[in-house]
């Protein structure tokens, strides 16, 4: 945060951003994530900021030739990175960056605990001389504290969230794209609205962000979910897939793959709006993070995480009033 007075006509998000010459945006949740970070990612670059993307990866990652490996922990994965053709998100992305003229480079990070993913986050800081992260969620489950009555999928978000609130970063964000989403997988949203509410009050809350349908940003999002779909038809993002809709003005139970199945979406304005805080103030009010920290692999985290969910009386949510 710079410090200077809070304006209206400055959204929060890109005036703590506004010093930040060098910017990871990271997917924090595996698979897709990295995709919900695009917008903001292009809109630095139109800043003229030198952005760089990462992501940790639910790909086969031990497959790859040696030489893609800049250490253990880290991928550099291009458009002519080799192997993985059935599935491999961040090639996918890159080679999308490639046909429009961007960089086409895409860091991927292996499903690890926090000890090792902290490592290869610090192994990116020095060289590229980062000056900010923003972890990207799609959905808005690593905003949950752990006492809520679902946690969606919190393993890869809070692995991600703890290894980066350990970094010596000057700036650390988290912003999620998608809100209304994780609901199938237990998240009651009227929790996430108290949490944002909770983070506002300690001054960690840098507001909602909407992105304008007619935007640049958002007319290239849609066209790279797109791309991605067409990639990996048997394993379409379901979350980017419902923000792109969302994105441009379609509502309800849009239909756009069958791994959606006879569920019935619910695709909405809220789910183009990020939503964003600091890292060191969500990770503060993560009420397992220290059982987290020493943690080398991701089943040690689950099972962490699964031993906590035992000794708590979640907190009961309320209805949504309105």
């Amino acid at each position: 945060m710079t410090g200077r007075p809070v304006e209206l006509a400055v959204p929060p998000l890109f005036e703590a951003l506004s010093g930040a010459r060098n910017v990871l945006v990271a997917g924090a949740g595996g698979g897709f994530d990295v995709y919900a970070g695009l917008p903001l990612a292009l809109a630095l670059r139109a800043q003229g900021r030198t952005v760089h993307l990462a992501n940790l990866s639910f790909s086969a990652l031990e497959l790859l030739d040696l030489d893609v490996w800049l250490a253990p922990g880290v991928a550099a994965v291009t458009a002519r990175t080799t192997g993985l053709d059935d599935y491999f998100p961040e090639r996918t992305l890159a080679r999308w960056l490639r046909e429009h003229g961007e960089p086409d480079l895409v860091y991927a990070f292996p499903r690890t605990g926090v000890q090792p993913l902290r490592e290869a986050y610090a192994t990116l800081a020095g060289p590229l001389d980062l000056d900010a992260i923003v972890l990207v969620d799609g959905g808005t489950d690593i905003l949950m504290r752990g006492d809520e009555a679902g946690l969606g999928t919190p393993v890869e978000d809070m692995t991600s969230l703890v290894a980066v609130a350990g970094l010596d970063v000057p700036v650390k964000l988290v912003t999620c794209l998608g809100f209304g989403i994780d609901a199938y997988h237990g998240v009651r949203h009227t929790q996430v609205l108290e949490n944002l509410a909770a983070l506002d009050r300690d001054g960690a809350y840098l507001g909602a962000l909407s992105l304008p349908s007619a935007s640049r940003e958002a007319a290239l999002y849609r066209d790279a979910v797109a791309h991605a779909q067409a990639a990996t038809p048997l394993r379409p993002s379901i979350v980017n897939g419902q923000i792109a809709a969302a994105s441009r003005g379609e509502f309800g139970d849009v239909r756009f793959t069958s791994r959606t199945g006879d569920s019935a979406l619910f695709v909405n304005p809220l789910m183009a709006i990020y939503f964003s805080c600091t890292v060191d103030g969500l990770a503060g009010r993560l009420l397992y993070r220290d059982r987290l920290e020493d943690t080398l692999g991701m089943q040690q985290v689950l099972t962490r995480i699964e031993q906590f969910r035992a000794g708590v009386t979640p907190r009961i949510p309320r209805a949504y009033p309105h």
